[in-house]
C-alpha cells in the first residue's frame, strides 16, 4: 500500500490552484502559503487524505489579512473594552473605506492648497456642543488629559480630591500619567469626603487648574460628598472636567452621567471625553471648551504626537453627523422588543433541537461609564456547555455564564444579526452533538 505521508502535494501545484491563486492578492502570500504548508503537515500525519489537501488549506484561510477576528457580541455589555467598546455606525464603516485611500485630509481642492486638518470633523464636534467655545482632538481621553496637564501645568500644580484619584483599564493610574507630565499633584480631601474648602485652602499661585474626575468604572455610596463643578467654577482657577465616558449632552436612560454641555454651562473651563464608548464613535479623546486653552492645547508641541489619523476623522465625523450608532440603538431598545426577539429567537432554536429558553435579564453600559445604570434587557438562556465552541465560530459568538447557562443577551445584539446569531448557535450545536457510533 502507498504512504500517504509519500504523497504530500507540493507547495507549487498546491499554489496554482484557483482559489488560493485568488486568495494570495486578498490576504498576502505568506497567510496563503501558511494555510498550505499546515495542510501539507495534516497529509504528512496522515490526518488528511492528499486530494483533500486544498479544500484543507482554503477552509484554514483567514477572513482578513488581520488577526482580529468579528465578534458577535450578546454579552449585555453595550461598552465591552475587551470587544473594542463602541462597534461603528454603517455610516462610520462607510466613511472609513472612502478615507481609506488618497483623501483631502490636508487639502484645499478648490484652491489646490494646504488646508487646516480635519476641519470638517472639528467642525462637526463643534455643532454637537454648542457651549464650547473651541474643541479638538487626540488619540484618546488619556493622551487628552496628558495634553492638558503638559501645555497648562508643566511645574505647576493640579488640585484634585483624593476621592477621584482612579486607575482606569490596564492597570493605569491617572495620578500616575499626570505626574508624568511634569505637573504636581495637590491632593484634597478624603477618600468619600471632600468639599469646597478643601481646594480654596489648597489654591496658591503655583495652581495651574482644579481638575475633577468622574469616577466612571466604579461608585461610591454612604457617608460620601464631592464638589459639582458649579462650586469648583466659583474658584479662581480653572476647572477642568473629565467626564469620562462621551456623552456629549443629557441622556435620558442614563441620568446619572456627566455630560459635556451640561459641564461646561456649569462653569467648567475644559472637558475631555472618550469619544470610543457613550457617543458610539472610534476611539479618540475629546477636547471641549474656552478657546483661549483650547488653542494653547492644539498649537503645543505634544499635540503632533497625540494627533488622530485620517480614519479616526472620518468616522468621528459620520458618528457625529450620521443616524444612531450601534451604542445609542442599544441603549435606547424597549425591553419590550428585546423580550419578543428571545422568544422568538428561542421557539426556532427548540424547534431545531437546541436547549433553548427566552430569558429575562439585566445589561450594563460598560466601558468606563455609567456603573450604577442597569437596563433591563432579554436573553437566550443556552446550555453552558457552546460557550467555547460559538466562541470558536467565525464569526465567534460571545455571551455570558450565569447559573450553568449561557445567555445571549439580545440589548448588544444588533436585530439585523438575529440572523447570523442563529446560524452560529446552530453550527455549534451540531458539532456539539454525538455523532452516530461516536462517544
Amino acid at each position: 500500500m502507498t504512504d500517504a505521508r509519500r504523497r504530500v502535494p507540493r507547495t507549487d501545484a498546491l499554489l496554482s490552484d484557483p482559489r488560493l491563486a485568488t486568495a494570495v492578492g486578498r490576504l498576502g502570500r505568506s497567510l496563503v502559503r501558511g494555510a498550505v504548508a499546515r495542510a501539507q503537515e495534516r497529509v504528512r500525519r496522515g490526518a488528511l487524505a492528499p486530494e483533500r489537501a486544498a479544500d484543507a488549506a482554503v477552509a484554514a484561510l483567514p477572513p482578513t489579512a488581520t488577526a482580529l477576528l468579528p465578534v458577535l457580541n450578546a454579552t449585555g455589555v453595550v461598552v465591552h473594552t475587551n470587544l473594542g467598546r463602541a462597534p461603528l455606525s454603517e455610516a462610520a464603516r462607510e466613511a472609513l473605506l472612502a478615507a481609506s485611500g488618497h483623501t483631502d485630509v490636508e487639502f484645499d481642492l478648490a484652491t489646490g492648497r494646504r488646508a487646516r486638518r480635519g476641519t470638517s470633523a472639528l467642525a462637526a464636534l463643534a455643532e454637537a456642543v454648542p457651549g464650547a467655545e473651541a474643541v479638538h482632538l487626540t488619540n484618546n481621553n488619556a493622551a487628552a488629559l496628558v495634553l492638558a496637564a503638559t501645555a497648562l501645568a508643566q511645574g505647576r500644580e493640579i488640585v484634585l480630591s483624593r476621592g477621584e484619584m482612579v486607575e482606569i483599564g490596564d492597570g493605569f493610574r491617572l495620578p500616575d500619567l499626570l505626574a508624568s507630565t511634569g505637573a504636581r499633584l495637590r491632593e484634597v480631601g478624603t477618600t468619600n469626603r471632600t468639599h469646597l474648602a478643601d481646594y480654596r485652602d489648597a489654591i496658591g499661585p503655583g495652581t495651574a487648574f482644579v481638575l475633577k474626575i468622574h469616577p466612571s468604572n466604579f461608585a461610591t455610596t454612604g457617608f460620601v460628598s464631592s464638589v459639582p463643578v458649579t462650586q469648583l467654577a466659583t474658584l479662581d482657577v480653572p476647572v477642568v472636567h473629565d467626564v469620562g465616558s462621551g456623552l456629549l449632552r443629557p441622556h435620558p436612560a442614563l441620568p446619572g452621567e456627566p455630560d459635556a454641555a451640561t459641564s461646561l454651562a456649569e462653569g467648567a473651563a475644559l472637558v475631555t471625553a472618550s469619544a470610543d464608548k457613550l457617543l458610539g464613535g472610534p476611539q479618540a479623546g475629546l477636547l471641549l471648551g474656552r478657546r483661549d486653552l483650547v488653542t494653547r492645547l492644539a498649537t503645543h508641541p505634544l499635540a503632533r504626537a497625540l494627533r488622530v489619523d485620517k480614519l479616526t476623522l472620518a468616522a468621528l465625523e459620520a458618528t457625529l453627523r450620521g443616524p444612531d450608532s450601534p451604542v445609542e440603538r442599544a441603549l435606547t431598545a424597549r425591553p419590550t422588543d428585546l423580550a419578543a426577539r428571545a422568544s422568538r429567537l428561542a421557539d426556532t432554536l427548540r424547534a431545531r433541537g437546541v436547549d433553548a429558553l427566552p430569558l429575562p435579564t439585566e445589561a450594563r453600559v460598560g466601558g468606563g461609564g455609567a456603573p450604577e445604570a442597569v437596563l433591563p434587557s432579554a436573553a437566550v438562556a443556552l446550555p453552558a456547555g457552546l460557550a467555547a465552541p460559538l466562541r470558536a465560530g467565525r464569526p465567534a459568538l460571545v455571551g455570558r455564564l450565569h447559573a450553568d447557562r449561557l445567555l445571549l443577551d439580545l440589548r448588544t445584539v444588533p436585530e439585523e444579526d438575529d440572523g447570523a446569531l442563529l446560524a452560529a448557535v446552530l453550527a455549534a450545536h451540531a458539532g456539539a452533538e454525538p455523532r452516530p457510533g461516536g462517544p
